[in-house]
Order: C-alpha cells, then sequence, then structure tokens
C-alpha cells in the first residue's frame, strides 16, 4: 500500500501525483523527468485527471516502444499505479486520460483527522522559506486613498496565504518619508507653529490640506521656495531641528495612516524611503566595481538592454532618487533579509528596470523560475459608477478612512432595520457592522482578478444575495445555527462521532472541502486571491446544496452531518481569515 506522503497530507493534487509519479517510473523507466500533469475533473468521468498520455507518446514514439499510442501509454500508466486507498477506481478516456474516482471513505476520514488535528494541518507545503511582501506604502503627509485601497487589502491577502503556508513573512510598508518635499513642509511648520515641538495632529489639522498650503507658498513665493530648498540640505545634514521636524510630520502621519489598517486588521513593518540612505554608497560602489554604472550627462546611470532611458542612480547634483532607494531596497532585501521571494503590491513604475539591474548584477538568478525572484503584483483602478476613477464631487480623490467608515454606517443601518436593536447588545450590533462593513469592501475588491478594473458600489457590495461577504458571512452564521439548534457538544462529537459521506450532495461538499489546501497553493503560487474568492463561493453553494436535500438535526444521520457542517464552518473560517474578513456567527 502506497504511503500518499504526510507531508502533502492536505493537497489532493499532490498526492494523487506521487502515485502517478510511481507509476511513470514504471511504465515509462526510459524517460526520468516527466512529471505528471493532475487536475480536477470537471467532467462526469472522475474528480481528477492525469492528462499526460498525449505528451509522453510524442518523446517514446519511435524509440522501440511497447505502446500503439496514447490511449495504450493510458492503460499502462493506470494498470502501474501502486494501490493506495485514496483511490475508489479509475477509468481510461479518449486519448488516454487517466481518470480517478476518490474514495468517499477516505475523503471522510481525512475531514474527521482534520477536525480533530486542526485546519492547519491542511497548510499547503511551499518550497519558498522568506519572503518579502511590500505593499500600501502610502505618502508621508499625504491621505490614504482608495488607490492604497487595493495594494493594502490584496498586499495583506498574499501575505496571510503565506504565512499559512508556513512562509516567514516580512510585511513592508515602504513609506515616502524622504525627499524634496520636506523641506517645503519643514519650513511651513516652522512658520505656522513657531514651538513647533508642542505641535500634535489636532493642530496641523488635516495633513492634506496642511500639505497643500506648503506647496501653493512653494510654488508662488521664491522666497519660501529658497528656504525650502535649503532645509532640505539641513535635514539631510542631520541637523537636530530639522530632523526633529522631520520626525514629527512622519509621526502625525502615522497616526492617521494606523487608524485605516486598524479598521481593515492590517499589520505592517514600516521600513521608509528614509531607513535605506545609509546603505546607498556601498550599493553604488559596488555597481560601479562591476562595471554597471557609468557616467552620463553628469549624472551616474545604468544603461538596460532594450530600453532607451536609463536608470539614474546618482542625479548630477551628486544627490540620490527614488531609483537609488529603489534599488538600494531591493539589494537590502536579497542580501541582508535573506529574502527568496520579493512581492511587490505597488505602483511599480521602473520596478521592471531594477529587476534588469539587478540581474546585470547577479543579485537575480536569469531564469524566471529560480529563486530568489521578484514578483509585481499589477492591479486595475478603482472605478465610480460612472465608469470613471473613483473619486468624489470636487475631483478630490476619496478619504480610505472616510470610505470605511460608510461602509460600517450602511452595514449598521441594515442590520438595525433588521430589529437587531432589540436582540443585540451594542457592542454586538458594532462589532458586526465593523466585519460586515469592512469585510464588504475587501471582498468586493479581492474576488476580481486584481488585473481587471472594478466598480466600487456600496450597494452592490451589502447585498446580501449573490457573491458578495455579506451573502457567505451570513452562510457562515447560519452553519453555526444549525450546530447550535442541534443541542449537541460538537467538541465531543469530533472525538466520538463519525464521519460519512453516503449521499452525493454529501460526497461533492466532502470532495471540495479537501480541495481547499491546492486553492491557497494555486493562490500562492499565481498571486491571484481571487481564486481563494472563487473556492470560497462555490463552498457555500455545495453546502446550500447539501443542506436542501439532506435533512440534519433529526435525521438518522445526525453526528456525521453535523461533522460535516462543522468541517465547512472551519474551512470558510480559515478563507475569511486569509481574506482578512471577520467572520459572523450570528444573524
Amino acid at each position: 500500500m502506497a504511503n500518499t506522503n504526510e507531508e502533502n497530507c492536505g493537497n489532493l493534487k499532490k498526492q494523487l501525483a506521487k502515485l502517478f509519479e510511481a507509476s511513470l517510473r514504471e511504465t515509462v523507466p526510459s524517460e526520468p523527468d516527466v512529471e505528471p500533469l493532475v487536475a480536477a475533473c470537471t467532467a462526469k468521468f472522475g474528480d481528477y485527471q492525469c492528462n499526460y498520455a498525449m505528451s509522453l507518446w510524442s518523446k517514446i514514439k519511435g524509440k522501440n516502444s511497447e505502446f500503439k499510442g496514447p490511449p495504450a501509454v493510458g492503460q499502462a500508466v493506470m494498470r502501474n499505479l501502486p494501490p493506495s486507498e485514496m483511490i475508489e477506481s479509475c477509468s481510461v478516456a479518449g486519448p488516454g486520460f487517466v481518470n480517478i474516482v476518490l474514495s468517499k471513505s477516505w475523503l471522510a476520514e481525512k475531514i474527521q483527522k482534520m477536525l480533530v488535528a486542526g485546519i492547519d494541518t491542511w497548510a499547503p507545503k511551499i518550497s519558498v522559506k522568506r519572503a518579502v511582501v511590500d505593499f500600501s506604502s502610502p505618502n508621508i503627509a499625504k491621505e490614504m486613498h482608495v488607490g492604497h485601497l487595493r495594494s493594502t487589502i490584496i498586499g495583506d491577502t498574499l501575505a496571510r496565504m503565506l504565512e499559512f503556508s508556513k512562509v516567514d513573512v516580512l510585511r513592508r510598508n515602504h513609506v515616502g518619508d524622504w525627499g524634496t518635499q520636506f523641506g517645503m513642509l519643514i519650513e511651513f511648520l516652522f512658520e505656522k507653529f513657531p514651538n513647533f515641538e508642542d505641535v500634535n495632529e489636532r493642530a496641523i489639522g488635516d495633513l492634506q490640506a496642511f500639505y497643500k498650503a506648503s506647496k501653493q507658498r512653494f510654488d508662488a513665493e521664491s522666497a519660501f521656495k529658497e528656504r525650502a530648498q535649503k532645509a532640505v540640505v539641513r535635514l539631510k545634514g542631520g541637523e537636530p531641528k530639522y530632523r526633529q521636524a522631520w520626525v514629527k510630520i512622519c509621526d502625525i502621519s502615522r497616526k492617521e495612516f494606523d487608524k485605516v489598517y486598524q479598521c481593515l486588521g492590517v499589520h505592517l513593518e514600516e521600513k521608509g524611503e528614509s531607513f535605506y540612505n545609509p546603505f546607498f554608497p556601498g550599493v553604488i560602489e559596488a555597481l560601479s566595481n562591476q562595471g554597471l554604472v557609468q557616467e552620463s550627462e553628469g549624472a551616474r546611470v545604468i544603461f538596460i538592454e532594450g530600453i532607451n532611458i536609463p536608470l539614474i542612480v546618482v542625479k548630477s547634483d551628486g544627490g540620490y532618487n527614488y531609483a537609488s532607494t529603489d534599488l538600494t531596497a531591493l539589494w537590502y532585501r536579497l542580501n541582508e533579509e535573506k529574502a527568496e521571494r520579493i512581492i511587490y503590491v505597488t505602483d511599480v513604475g521602473q520596478q521592471q528596470h531594477f529587476d534588469m539591474a539587478a540581474k546585470r548584477a547577479g543579485w537575480l538568478p536569469a531564469g524566471d523560475r529560480m529563486f530568489p525572484k521578484a514578483s509585481h503584483v499589477g492591479f486595475g483602478l478603482v472605478l465610480g459608477d460612472d465608469g470613471k476613477r473613483f473619486r468624489t464631487r470636487a475631483t478630490e480623490v476619496v478619504r480610505l478612512v472616510d470610505l470605511l467608515d460608510e461602509a460600517k454606517t450602511r452595514s449598521k443601518a441594515a442590520l438595525v432595520e433588521r430589529g437587531k436593536t432589540e436582540e443585540w447588545t451594542e457592542e454586538e450590533l458594532e462589532q458586526t457592522a465593523e466585519a460586515i462593513g469592512y469585510g464588504a469592501i475587501k471582498y468586493a475588491d479581492l474576488k476580481n482578478n486584481r488585473l481587471t478594473n472594478y466598480t466600487f458600489n456600496y450597494d452592490q457590495m451589502l447585498n446580501d444575495k449573490g457573491n458578495t461577504a455579506v451573502y457567505l458571512l451570513y452562510a457562515h452564521a447560519r452553519i453555526c445555527s444549525i450546530i447550535k439548534k442541534s443541542g449537541k457538544d460538537i467538541e465531543e462529537l469530533k472525538k466520538t462521532g463519525v464521519l460519512a459521506l453516503g449521499h452525493p450532495d454529501e460526497r461533492a461538499l466532502g470532495l471540495h472541502l479537501l480541495q481547499f489546501a491546492e486553492t491557497v497553493e494555486e493562490a500562492c503560487t499565481n498571486l491571484l486571491p481571487n481564486v481563494l474568492c472563487e473556492y470560497l463561493y462555490n463552498l457555500s453553494e455545495y453546502f446550500t446544496k447539501f443542506y436542501s436535500n439532506c435533512q440534519v438535526v433529526g435525521s438518522a444521520e445526525e453526528t456525521s452531518r453535523l461533522l460535516l457542517c462543522e468541517a465547512t464552518a472551519v474551512v470558510m473560517r480559515k478563507c475569511f481569515f486569509l481574506l482578512g474578513i471577520v467572520p459572523v456567527y450570528k444573524i
């Protein structure tokens, strides 16, 4: 009996791949590099399929092969499969596709084991040990707007999925906390508040307005502009007064960002642009020693093949720029933090240029499939109902904190309308309104392929029907209610009860539950959170079908079906967690 590898205990696809690997070694020992292609079936022939016979035939025909064509290869692959408890039956279809039907008793046993040992036993195993996820990254003294929403939500979900997969994730907030704009901000601060040490966020008020007012002065008054430019030099020179003012402005900004992060339940470690300043000279020198940095019109640049404009790494005045920062940050993450994968969930700009420079320097390998690796997670725009970029009437970008507050307010109003003020405490009402409101915004973003634009519409997001967070949160609460109404101790049933998948709808639900690990792995590998959203929505649909056709409470199969309800709730909760959504337990 083949051991289907405990290290892949949650991943059906990988366990089947191990069995097919053994069969291929037996079937075509002359082709040791053949990797089995196992995919979930969409047809009625089985649960999974190995589609390798045709490509394998193209490799072996003409080599005195005993086989007469792809179907014969498929038959041999099926015959040579090691015996396994997980397989109920096999068949060969068409041009050698090997179809597998999994054993329902094996499926039931695996679900029951998860209920006892915990969902973390189904975590995918990923080869990467440490990853940097660079996301959110707002600019100091500017409001976080809806553009930052996508980066923050997508980045947090990717980080959560990687962390669940046992990857050491460094969540990096690469905030814009350095540069020439600080000269005008510091000078404006000195003007408005001579005793700036005592100033707080209440005194400054709206940081965005403060930034605009200082910019207007900078553009309109040459004397102010001159003072601002000198302030930049003094700040970079480390003069205490200017450093203190810079710290003050950064701290006030951070408090604003933190309000948003708190609402969204997002944790980041800040390593802003200023963090990398001490490393510039060494990195530029190392690149120069490799002959990569050249003089051009007084500046120092890196020429990149196929790109007309070179990457300027030291400006003609000897100063550093964004390219210097981003290239140094990449060097630091690879060499100091020893990241095997760096994922940028930001508006990347020239990022591809940095990768090419890093490959020339030997920091990154030339092949795309090799590690360490830098990946760029692009995303589309957030649109208004008019199909244009989402803004308020005054053409201002919407403040993120206002957006979140509005979702919570609307969510609370809907709960009040349903009479929940009579049933719940004020705290329960607030918590549920937050979970639904914030969850609705996150899910509306994440359910789309991140590369597409999406329309921000509260009515659609907060709809309790269709593929929305509200529908899914209510579905979870209903499952919890079924278990509660049974009056049974679910923890006790996990130890004493036996789960069976006798009815076709029980089996379909059970199979989908066991496809959780491979779904998370696919979402991680391709950096696509919508794959997990689709899985979660389908899970609720499978559950609805099961619950419509299989009586739970009061049936002869009550214990088994309650365990299946609990397994569904456990997997749903883990999906919610990975998407950064707080579950709701009653409605």
